[in-house]
């Protein structure tokens, strides 16, 4: 694994704004698009490939056992506000909706990787994985290196689901333009496959016999599939009238609220009962650092992690917080201890640019309906990964 300068950096920024969907070129004063790449092994990749399969099952299996024996997903403390409506998806069918999940790893001083997280519910990163890659081809000009394209991986999983030259409602909170962007360029590529692409919030969907309907103006009806990209347990908090049909439709979605279970980081918590069926969790233990409860006293090399946390946010990094922000997490874990886990701190690897410059870094791994479909990275100098860090392409060596 090596980062390569990528040449004519301010051509190339340009060129990932207009032709890349990177609309949101920085975060407050923080460019957030690397002027380097990142280059994997052949062996790393694959490696990569395989443990994000073996995690993935591993999660599906124990998103459908606990689908039927919701009395065990307790330790997981799930929203309150959804509990109701998760009793109704004792319909779902793996084989009908489409599963996205995306595994965050990253190298660790002992040579070996670790994960954060799985991004379960609405993982994004959907054009950085696919256009920025074969952009840096472009400008690096070498045919030594080649990458995945996550988006038509992604793609030919929606159109073998959903209805061909069908209708397609794009869901995300649509006063983001981070969020429509994501949005834009699926919809684009569907459209480019003979589909219809509709952009809305979710209010702009009702169900109807278990079946999605648009209420857009101008574009009522029947809906083949859904994306969907705002975090379910937001669904509540925003109340539209219409969408407990969401937990039971019969119309392909991408992701079916399934995902919730996962998506929280008391995950683990409910590993031990689970293996107690029959489940397996080998590949998690193996990668994920301890997690546990939140106690008084906080063993040496633990940190606060918020079970719901997004981006990297609110994570106790004391060295990489802001000034004053370790303090307000230690208030809140104090206030709410159970909106927190505490996990074991692993060694991040650094990684030296040509320049001099060491950047740590975290790749996102994809899998779609079980199988790895790509890449999504992203590095910082800070210890942390989060909203400052800067989207990086993913190229993978031919050799």
């Amino acid at each position: 694994m090596k980062l390569v300068t990528i040449p004519d950096y301010e051509n190339y920024r340009i060129d990932a704004m207009f032709d890349c969907y990177k609309w949101d070129p920085q975060f407050l004063d923080s460019n957030t698009i690397s002027k380097h790449a990142l280059v994997l092994t052949k062996q790393e990749a694959r490696s990569l490939a395989r443990l994000t399969e073996l995690l993935d099952q591993e999660t599906r299996d124990a998103e459908l056992f606990l689908n039927t024996h919701l009395s065990l997903a307790k330790k997981l403390r799930l929203p309150k506000k959804l509990l109701p409506e998760l009793k109704r998806m004792k319909n779902y069918d793996p084989k009908r909706h489409i599963r996205l999940t995306r595994y965050d790893f990253h190298p660790t001083k002992e040579g070996e990787w670790a994960i954060s997280e799985v991004n379960s519910d609405v993982p994004g990163g959907f054009a950085e994985a696919s256009l920025l890659p074969k952009l840096a081809l472009q400008y690096l000009k070498s045919n030594k290196v080649e990458s995945i394209d996550f988006g038509s991986h992604l793609v030919k999983a929606l159109s073998k689901k959903i209805k061909k030259k069908g209708t397609v409602f794009f869901v995300h909170c649509t006063s983001y333009s981070d969020d429509r962007q994501v949005m834009q360029y699926l919809g684009d590529q569907m459209e480019q496959h003979g589909y219809h692409a509709l952009y809305g919030a979710i209010d702009h969907l009702r169900f109807q016999n278990q079946e999605a309907i648009s209420i857009l103006d101008g574009h009522q009806g029947k809906v083949d599939g859904i994306v969907r990209f705002t975090p379910l347990e937001w669904v509540k908090d925003i109340k539209p009238k219409t969408w407990s049909g969401y937990f039971d439709t019969t119309t392909p979605s991408c992701n079916h609220p399934i995902a919730i279970f996962a998506q929280t980081k008391r995950f683990p918590f409910v590993w031990e009962q689970l293996e107690s069926y029959g489940l397996s969790f080998s590949t998690w233990r193996k990668l994920l650092p301890n997690t546990i409860e939140v106690t008084k006293k906080v063993p040496p090399g633990y940190l606060y992690k918020p079970a719901w946390g997004r981006v990297g946010e609110k994570i106790s990094i004391q060295e990489a917080c802001e000034e004053g922000e370790y303090q307000k997490i230690l208030k809140e874990v104090k206030r709410h201890p159970k909106r927190y886990i505490l996990q074991k701190q692993f060694s991040s690897q650094l990684l030296e640019s040509p320049e001099g410059e060491w950047f740590h870094v975290c790749i996102g791994s994809y899998a779609v309906d079980g199988k790895h479909a790509g890449f999504y990275a992203r590095m910082s100098r800070k210890l942390r990964i989060d909203s400052d860090a800067e989207d990086i392409p993913v190229l993978i060596e031919r050799t």
